[in-house]
C-alpha cells in the first residue's frame, strides 16, 4: 500500500495515521486527514503528491496556488473548461471538498 505523506504545512493540523492508529488531535480536527484522503484519489492520474512523470500530458498539481486549483476545478465542475474526464470527476466534489483538496496540493513542496 502506498502512503501519501502529509505536507508539512498541514501536518500541524493532524498527525499522519499509520497502521490505523488514531490520535485525539486527529479526531478533534479531521479536516487535514479528509483533505489528504480526498487528494489521494487525484494521484491516480496526477502522480504521487500531485507530481506526474516528466513526460506526462497530465499537469502537476503540487505547489500550484490554491486559488488557481479551485478556479480550474470549479470550471471543470461547471463544464466551462474542456476536459476528457475531469468535468465528470469535479462534479463529484462539493465546493468545500474542492477548496480542501486545492489547499492540500498548494501546500505540497
Amino acid at each position: 500500500m502506498t502512503r501519501i505523506p502529509m505536507p508539512a504545512a498541514l501536518a500541524a493540523l493532524a498527525l499522519p495515521i499509520a497502521c490505523g492508529a488514531r490520535t485525539a488531535r486527529a479526531e478533534a480536527d479531521p479536516s487535514a486527514l479528509r483533505a489528504r484522503n480526498q487528494a489521494a484519489a487525484c494521484t491516480n492520474c496526477h502522480g504521487p503528491q500531485g507530481r506526474p512523470p516528466a513526460d506526462s500530458p497530465i499537469p502537476a498539481l503540487a505547489g500550484r496556488s490554491q486559488s488557481e486549483l479551485v478556479s480550474r476545478m470549479q470550471a471543470f465542475k461547471a463544464g466551462t473548461r474542456p476536459a476528457t474526464v475531469m468535468n465528470q470527476i469535479a462534479k463529484g466534489y462539493s465546493d468545500e471538498q474542492i477548496t480542501a483538496i486545492a489547499a492540500w496540493f498548494a501546500a505540497v513542496r
